[in-house]
């Protein structure tokens, strides 16, 4: 009985072998894990620099950002605080209807975005002086090519969405309201139009308003969808994958 006992557990011990291949794929784990927490971070200071570019170009942002322009003028705080207010209105109702969508790096997004978005504009602002033309479409061209890296760099690290994405996928995905993209269309349109009031209430001007929500609000929403996944493909999944 003993004999037979002493058998088992020495057959329960595990082959050398097979403690190797397990110590491999923890340490396989453990680096994909710390590529997707850089690629996150990175993709959201990336997308944070984009945001102040944007502002440089005055030529429109995206929707969301249109929303916090138009803030930003009503509201006399400055941006990065603005921005940590909003989205943790945000959260709040992502965390109380849908918390799946959540990770870390919603909370990256959450504290980075809006001051290095303020940084990036301010220093800007000393370097490009009243820029002409054809600078700001420069501008323009330049955000919308980081932008769409860093997103792609964001999402395929998979570890949380933003607080404003979080919406529409709440709409969609908890309430049944209709299909993701018409309700990604609708929060555009809804911030866009909240923008532009807020600008306007703010004392902007008619003219002004194409700075916030024109071309550029235009471009990003018809053409950031193919550009971050250009760069999915031949960047952000060929990084997380590699081994």
């Amino acid at each position: 009985m003993l004999q037979c006992a002493g058998q088992r557990k020495h057959s329960e011990v595990l082959p050398v072998a097979d403690i190797n291949v397990l110590k491999e794929k923890a340490l396989s784990y453990c680096k994909r894990e710390k590529r997707r927490i850089l690629m996150s971070l990175c993709g959201v200071i990336v997308c944070a620099v984009s945001v102040g570019i944007f502002k440089i170009a005055a030529l429109g942002v995206d929707p969301f950002q249109s929303l916090m322009a138009g803030l930003d003028r009503l509201i006399p705080i400055d941006f990065g605080t603005l921005y940590v207010i909003v989205n943790l209105l945000l959260l709040t109702f992502s965390l109380l209807t849908d918390r799946s969508k959540i990770g870390l790096a919603t909370f990256i997004n959450l504290f980075l975005l809006g001051y290095i978005t303020d940084f990036t504009f301010k220093l800007l602002s000393e370097l490009i002086v009243a820029p002409s033309m054809p600078v700001r479409l420069i501008c323009l061209t330049v955000g919308i090519v980081i932008i769409c890296f860093g997103s792609a760099l964001y999402m395929t690290a998979n570890l949380g969405v933003s607080t404003y994405d979080a919406v529409a996928i709440v709409l969609s995905e908890k309430w049944k309201v209709a299909k993701f993209q018409y309700c990604r269309i609708a929060t555009d349109i809804v911030c866009v139009v909240l923008g532009v009031v807020f600008f306007l209430l703010a004392g902007g001007a008619w003219k002004d308003v194409p700075t916030i929500a024109g071309i550029g609000t235009i471009i990003t929403a018809f053409f950031m969808g193919p550009l971050i996944e250009f760069f999915n493909v031949k960047f952000a999944r060929p990084m997380l994958q590699k081994k």
